[in-house]
């Protein structure tokens, strides 16, 4: 079998099939549940290259006055010392997580030595693939294991890949939201069971229905040439007159099989049906041996390439467009926690950075991806079958690579659609989820979104991969200096930002707190790394 599908309360789950869109409306619109709708909770990641001002990656290391890249919680690095993350606390307020997030970069900014932000997701002029230096977390055990993992990815599949840079959009409803949707599903289980269960829904509904998000949002159709060095690729690219290179009718080469995407993983079987049968799938495919990553070896020169030669080294490996996610404690595995404690939030890791707004998401964009989630959420969600979840992640490559293409069909459970009928479908329910979530907030933002996104439905030069396109077609600018157009437009507009969330002082302490906290890690140390790795990886 592909899965095991196992539920919290087996009695309940036929009425949690019955009950459709409207009916979940209609319940959340009475003024006892509305209020319930305004406790969404949203948490921000951020990635962005740190670039010189000519475009080229910068060769700067993480600067200590932004802390510990290990320990900081607002400040670290991602897979390099040039590919910095920004996370903003859980907030359910979008301005607040907007302002956090523009704290963070003015902040940051001012202490990184002159570099720019890269505002896009594919990178910027890499001269050459060893100019992109692992990030360093120090001499702990565990900041070891981390540069060691990002060893492994290089070995694995390249330094550029692993420059490329995204948003994740963490996501989540309020515990008296969930209860009083068991309560309208009539079912009698475990709160945290049930709260588990309408996750993996929704998230089999994104895999359903996730293709709308690059069609929407997707802003990577073009890419410098520097990044497609020594690598082999299948994709037919046309050459802009400026020199980039693009794909005609692209959305997001990013999501693309030149971004994270593995091709040893796709003989994983990784099951969405519920928290126990993705812990047990995960579990297992961090165990498989490869025989293709057995061929870079253990050690090289008493040094670490890896950190073993099976398909994932760590659950982190495991490329996914959106994640079930439960905030871990101090050395547990992710599956651990959600085996513990079931799954606590969401993080949907599809969006392209968006190069038209200085934090990289903005808060229409926030706006809208609350509608579509709770439209995931009440949508019904059927346990999904291999095939079916071939041909969701079919439906989704397609968008990525041909998204504008007008000709292009997509396969809605075995009946082919274009995207203006699909889309067309989709938003209705849209417009009366945004209505719900209006008249929680007493606002029209949501609508006015939902409204907006509507019209790149049937124009899809509309689209982010659109506008940016026609302006490297029509205004003889190549990607590298559209780009660092933006690039010095952010930095002036950080600049005169004032501080709403954290002050300057704040962000400092904590740089400072950070620092020590990895020393007395690194302090407390009392096995040698060849010992933590073997401890680690025998629970």
């Amino acid at each position: 079998m592909w899965c095991i599908t196992k539920f919290a309360n087996d009695a309940s789950f036929g009425a949690k099939l019955t009950f459709s869109i409207s009916d979940f409306i209609a319940e959340f619109s009475k003024p006892s549940n509305l209020s319930t709708l305004t406790g969404i909770n949203r948490g921000l990641e951020r990635e962005t290259l740190r670039i010189k001002a000519d475009g080229h990656l910068s060769e700067q290391s993480h600067n200590p006055a932004l802390g510990s890249a290990l320990t900081n919680p607002l400040i670290t690095t991602d897979y390099s010392e040039s590919l910095l993350e920004f996370i903003t606390p859980v907030s359910n307020s979008i301005e607040e997580s907007i302002a956090q997030l523009k704290d963070i970069q003015k902040f940051t900014l001012s202490n990184i030595g002159g570099d720019h932000f890269w505002p896009m997701s594919m990178p910027c002029v890499v001269a050459k693939e060893d100019d992109i230096k692992l990030a360093q977390y120090g001499s702990s055990n565990v900041g070891k294991m981390k540069t060691v993992y990002r060893q492994g990815l290089k070995n694995r599949y390249g330094s550029m890949m692993q420059v490329i840079s995204g948003i994740h959009f963490n996501f989540s409803f309020s515990e008296e939201f969930h209860q009083k949707a068991q309560a309208m599903l009539g079912d009698n289980g475990p709160l945290q069971d049930f709260i588990s269960d309408r996750y993996f829904a929704q998230i089999r509904n994104y895999k359903r229905f996730g293709w709308l998000i690059p069609y929407l949002f997707g802003s990577s159709p073009a890419l410098c040439p520097t990044f497609l060095q020594g690598r082999e690729h299948n994709f037919d690219f046309k050459k802009a007159p400026t020199g980039c290179l693009y794909l005609e009718y692209a959305t997001s080469l990013r999501m693309s099989d030149l971004g994270y995407t593995n091709s040893e993983q796709s003989t994983l079987n990784i099951c969405y049906n519920n928290v126990d049968s993705y812990v047990a799938s995960v579990k297992q495919a961090i165990t498989l041996a490869s025989e293709k990553f057995a061929s870079i070896g253990l050690k090289k020169n008493g040094e670490y390439q890896q950190l073993n030669a099976n398909i994932l080294q760590i659950e982190n490996e495991l490329y996914a467009p959106i994640r079930p996610k439960r905030v871990t404690k101090a050395g547990q595995k992710p599956s651990e926690a959600l085996a513990e404690g079931g799954v606590q939030y969401i993080e949907v890791r599809a969006l392209d950075v968006n190069p038209f707004i200085s934090t990289g998401i903005s808060r229409e964009q926030m706006y809208f991806m609350d509608v579509f989630l709770t439209f995931l959420y009440f949508q019904d969600s059927p346990n999904m079958t291999p095939d079916e979840f071939r041909v969701t992640t079919e439906n989704t490559d397609k968008v990525i690579l041909t998204g504008r293409d007008p000709q292009l069909k997509l396969n809605d459970s075995g009946v082919a659609k274009s995207i203006p009928l699909w889309g067309q479908e989709i938003f209705e329910n849209l417009v009366t989820i945004a209505k719900l979530l209006d008249d929680a907030h007493q606002s029209t933002k949501y609508s006015q979104v939902v409204a907006t996104e509507y019209n790149k439905i049937s124009n899809p030069e509309l689209t982010p991969s659109g506008l940016i396109l026609n302006d490297l077609l029509t205004k003889g600018r190549g990607i590298i200096g559209w780009s660092l157009e933006r690039a010095e437009k952010y930095q002036r507009e950080l600049e005169q930002w004032e501080y709403q969330i954290f002050n300057e002082k704040y962000l400092q302490q904590l740089a400072s707190e950070s620092l020590a906290e990895q020393a007395e890690i690194e302090a407390g140390d009392n096995v040698d790394f060849d010992k933590f790795l073997e401890d680690y990886f025998s629970r």
